[in-house]
């Protein structure tokens, strides 16, 4: 087991084939600590944007009522510091609602698609408890790719 413990600039300084090459021992002290690094990090931002939701959340949304608008961006300044402030707008829409008015569009003898993007998926675990005979008529409708794989690295005890 090697000694030398690789630091985030020397990572990055790194190339794909000379991270490969580490010992396993290395390659499991490198992905524990960027694990939790990145565990830190998420936390330190989390908190950090509470921070500046405490500082400037109430001016935002003060400046935002005044342009007369729910979401989208304002600007603040705070002596040199320019803050920008974006609330995104974000809409869900009620799906036993929507199959309803589908139904009805529908019944009017109009394409739905000409008001609704209607995309059809099958869960797959529906679609692996279905007879052979039902999944045959769906499969060639049906796409599997890869995923992006992970890795997960733990040390066996050495007796």
């Amino acid at each position: 087991m090697s000694d030398l413990t690789l630091y985030p600039a020397d990572i990055a300084a790194m190339s794909v084939g000379q991270l490969a090459a580490l010992p396993p021992a290395q390659k499991a002290e490198i992905s524990r600590n960027l694990d939790e690094a990145l565990a830190w990090l998420k936390q330190a931002r989390a908190k950090f944007d509470a921070a500046l939701e405490a500082a400037y959340g109430e001016q935002a949304r003060a400046a935002r009522l005044e342009a007369g608008k729910d979401f989208g961006v304002v600007h603040l300044n705070d002596g040199p510091l320019r803050v920008t402030v974006d609330v995104p707008k974000r809409v869900s829409w009620d799906q036993v609602q929507l199959a309803a008015i589908a139904r009805r569009i529908a019944a009017a003898g109009e394409r739905v698609e000409d008001y609704l993007d209607v995309e059809y998926s099958v869960s797959e675990s529906r679609f692996n408890h279905w007879p052979a005979a039902l999944r045959a008529q769906f499969e060639p409708a049906r796409t599997v790719k890869p995923g992006k794989p992970t890795f997960r690295l733990t040390l066996t005890s050495e007796d």
